[in-house]
């Protein structure tokens, strides 16, 4: 077990707090045979980062705007298999609710409609794709959230589960813990993650007395290294 410090904790959303992994497959890997494209290379890039940068990268000449609508739609009504991941309920409810915020690269309407289906309580205050000009992998959107909470981002912890996302938090200067729900081990050390463990159920709140005190079952197996 290892013990850390931190103002905050700045959680991304799916593959973090919620397994979404099979409805994200499955609409985009239905809109890549729509326009032709290999559907396991889409939903690998479409991982971590908003959807619009996806729709833009491969249809350049096309209404991005119009298209990353569609998907959003998609998205919203696809919601089967979307639960919280293990341990994920417990540390919610044992952190103060000034001390940690979600930083999705989904839009405002959708992260509210999975953490309503997985059953998770919304954050008063969020930063979603809605609310930045640059998404995963540049610091903007966990700059803006740890200024949202008010503490500087050196003093917060990103918790991820996706390469760009854990690029995003040590740009930002923040420290990373990454999670092995949705990349291998390897990626996210390579990505610069500190620790990398299982899920939420390897982290516990020890203290909130000033800063928070957190334990990690940071994962040691050199096979996953």
């Amino acid at each position: 077990m290892t013990q850390v410090h931190c103002s905050a904790l700045l959680f991304d959303m799916d593959g973090v707090l919620i397994d979404s992994t099979p409805a994200v497959a499955r609409v985009w890997h239905r809109w890549a045979i729509g326009h032709g494209f290999n559907p396991e290379e889409v939903v690998a890039r479409a991982h971590g980062r908003p959807s619009l940068t996806t729709v833009r990268e491969y249809l350049p000449n096309a209404d991005h705007e119009k298209e990353n609508r569609e998907v959003e739609r998609r998205e919203i009504e696809d919601l089967e298999g979307v639960v919280p991941l293990p341990g994920t309920l417990d540390l919610l409810a044992s952190l103060p609710e000034n001390r940690w915020t979600i930083v999705t690269s989904s839009s405002r309407r959708l992260a509210e409609v999975r953490l309503r289906a997985a059953g998770l309580p919304i954050p008063n205050r969020l930063i979603t794709s809605s609310d930045v000009t640059h998404g995963k992998p540049h610091p903007e959107p966990y700059l803006k959230a740890a200024q949202l909470l008010d503490f500087p981002a050196t003093d917060c912890i990103v918790v991820e589960d996706a390469p760009a996302g854990i690029q995003s938090g040590k740009a930002a200067g923040t420290r990373v813990v990454a999670f092995t729900t949705t990349s291998p081990a390897s990626a996210l050390r390579q990505a610069g993650a500190d620790w990398i463990l299982h899920n939420c159920a390897d982290i516990r709140r020890i203290s909130s007395e000033g800063s928070l005190t957190l334990t990690l079952a940071d994962l040691h197996d050199p096979m996953l290294t």
